[in-house]
């Protein structure tokens, strides 16, 4: 096992700027996942192995990381300094292992989608990983994203997605009109002066769910594009829900219809 104690270490100086530039990320293809859950989640549902470990001094007395990394023992292991470390983690609490990642691949091609989302510049890091952890436990065969979406694969979205992004086939950059026009099934809109209640919709065959950005909603272009569109029934005093609760809603009341 190396040891990491110095900031001008070029492997660890490779490891903050991956950590803090989604342009880094996609160049290289590669994250970093915080927390042994997120490990065991990687290994289980993407059937991949990091390709590199990162602990502190504190994770060989922890059962769980130590189990963990029994599993990966021809992976490369390296122990940084708290302080290296907690320079990688956004977390108050650091945690005491991070791996390094390619970042999974499982196409799907559109033709193949018969549960999926489109979103549209969603820019909350917390509200993206939400929604791809709803996705994942809805069954969606897959999710595609804007240009404009916040980075997937960031670490703070991938916290917040609990697993999700290793079950789901997530597609970025995507021209969601483009999408529109092709997709073979109903795409639904949420809507809050929608006349059509989401309860009263058939849900069934091959259905998509277009959400948009937090405060703008879906644009004109996506609206016109989508003859579905329908409304959550609020019958309390707030005015709108939460895009990732909304999304939620929505997304089970599918698999409630779909049996």
């Amino acid at each position: 096992m190396k040891y990491i104690s110095s900031h001008s270490n070029p492997f660890y100086k490779g490891l903050l700027k991956l950590a803090s530039s989604a342009r880094q990320r996609r160049k290289v293809q590669q994250t970093l996942l915080e927390g042994a859950h997120l490990l065991q989640a990687y290994h289980a549902y993407a059937n991949q192995r990091p390709q590199h470990l990162l602990v502190t001094e504190a994770a060989m007395q922890n059962r769980e990381v130590v189990e963990l990394l029994d599993k990966f023992p021809d992976v490369p292991l390296s122990q940084l300094d708290d302080s290296l470390f907690t320079e990688l983690s956004e977390l108050k609490t650091p945690s005491c292992i991070l791996a390094l990642i390619e970042l999974p691949r499982i196409p799907i091609a559109l033709v193949q989608s018969s549960f999926c989302l489109l979103l549209e510049d969603i820019q909350d890091p917390g509200n993206l990983g939400s929604i791809l952890r709803s996705a994942a436990a809805a069954g969606c065969d897959a999710v595609f994203l804007s240009k404009s979406c916040t980075d997937a694969w960031s670490p703070k979205v991938l916290r917040a997605g609990m697993g999700g992004h290793f079950v789901l086939s997530i597609h970025e950059s995507i021209d969601l009109l483009a999408m529109a026009a092709a997709f073979q099934g109903k795409i639904f809109a949420t809507v809050v002066d929608a006349k059509s209640n989401l309860y009263d919709c058939d849900l069934l065959g091959n259905i998509a769910f277009a959400v948009g950005n937090e405060g703008a909603g879906l644009s004109e272009g996506l609206l016109a594009m989508i003859s579905q569109h329908i409304t959550i029934p609020m019958p309390g005093r707030s005015e709108s829900l939460n895009v990732a609760a909304a999304t939620a809603i929505c997304l089970f009341e599918a698999v409630r219809q779909r049996g």
